[in-house]
């Protein structure tokens, strides 16, 4: 099995043309998935949490791709990653390393955790929540961007997925909003839409019954991750980060997904929309836009997330715990599907070598290319 069990969502034209549940939260088919229910959206965070966020900062005049890191972060100033734009970081095109695994960091060569770092008790120092059995030391954050700093650069300036830019983010829009990152999104964006089942830290708000676990993890918690975000990284921000962390059912995502295709300006720029939107990079062969993903310049079967008959103008994002959400505005057409094929291990990778997102979404073309009179 390729996962326990989805949702699927299909606009066109601001109308649905399938809203469905299926399967069960777990193959032990004890609870049904409900359209109503949270999926951990993993990297789909990066477009619907981060890349909003510094949208709207644009929008206020607080931000735009052409800073540099060492202006929005003047910690950075000395550092060998200063002059890099977020144009090149929003891009995956900065040098920057794909991922650093933080949690072991932490440890010592006993495999034991260092001093102010992880706690099985909570307390006032030990108060970033992981789970309900383990707390981070609430200075941490800081070790994190240390290490980032010193991280090694690649060689070349050319495109390379990275998360590492994206965990700086949540503090740039703190200190430039004043607010949490999780409280401005809710402001300016998910309030104005009036969503209710898109948040972070989802056990706070919700029951378990209606959030979907995530996996079981062999690798650091050593249990059933369930309420609390999948990504380690984003568990150490306290789970209030762009990396990673959203929480969501389809259809919250698919009224963003429409008001990102609206031209009328009410929640997005739509000026805006299309610089994120747009190809940045394409002379060195990146596809990627800033924050968003893009179809494949050359298309090439078998090796997109994206159906072939997806237009250039179209946008979106997935994420490893199975999730994916596709805008087209050539076609007014948003395809979203939610799963946790993560479950029970990651190394379930069946969604992928059945091809199960990019066919899901040729489907949705196919439709509307038969039914277009």
């Amino acid at each position: 099995m390729a996962f326990p069990g989805a949702q699927v969502l299909i606009i066109h034209k601001n109308k649905t043309l399938i809203h469905k549940a299926y399967g069960y939260h777990t193959y032990d088919h004890i609870t049904p998935v409900d359209t109503t229910h949270l999926y951990d959206l993993a990297s789909v965070t990066k477009v619907m949490g981060g890349g909003l966020a510094l949208m709207k900062l644009q929008e206020k005049g607080k931000f735009n791709p052409n800073m540099l890191l060492k202006e929005t972060h003047p910690s950075f100033k000395n550092t060998d990653k200063a002059d890099f734009t977020w144009q090149s970081i929003l891009a995956h095109q900065a040098k920057l390393k794909p991922y650093i695994v933080f949690w072991q960091t932490a440890k010592r060569k006993n495999g034991r955790y260092k001093w102010r770092t992880f706690s099985y008790t909570q307390n006032k120092y030990n108060n970033i929540q992981i789970d309900d059995e383990i707390f981070l030391h609430r200075r941490y954050a800081r070790k994190i961007e240390k290490l980032i700093k010193k991280s090694p650069l690649n060689s070349e300036a050319k495109y390379l997925y990275s998360g590492l830019g994206f965990l700086l983010i949540p503090d740039f829009v703190e200190r430039t909003s004043g607010m949490p990152l999780d409280q401005f999104l809710k402001k300016e964006v998910y309030e104005p839409l009036d969503l209710d089942r898109i948040t972070f830290q989802p056990s706070k708000y919700f029951p378990l019954e209606e959030i979907v676990p995530t996996e079981i993890d062999t690798f650091f918690r050593h249990k059933l991750v369930h309420g609390y975000v999948h990504d380690e990284n984003a568990s150490m921000l306290n789970g209030v980060s762009t990396n990673a962390g959203l929480f969501s059912n389809a259809r919250s995502l698919g009224t963003i997904g429409e008001a990102l295709l609206a031209k009328d300006d009410k929640i997005f720029d739509h000026q805006i929309v299309a610089q994120y939107t747009s190809v940045q990079f394409p002379e060195n062969d990146n596809r990627r836009g800033l924050v968003f993903d893009k179809p494949m310049l050359t298309y090439k079967a078998g090796s997109s997330y994206v159906a072939e008959s997806a237009s250039p103008s179209s946008f979106g994002h997935s994420g490893f715990t199975g999730t994916f959400i596709w805008m087209d505005p050539e076609y007014d057409l948003i395809v979203i599907f939610l799963s946790n094929r993560v479950y029970p291990y990651r190394s379930n990778r069946k969604l992928y070598s059945m091809n199960f997102r990019p066919d899901l979404q040729q489907l949705a073309y196919d439709y509307l290319l038969k039914n277009k009179n």
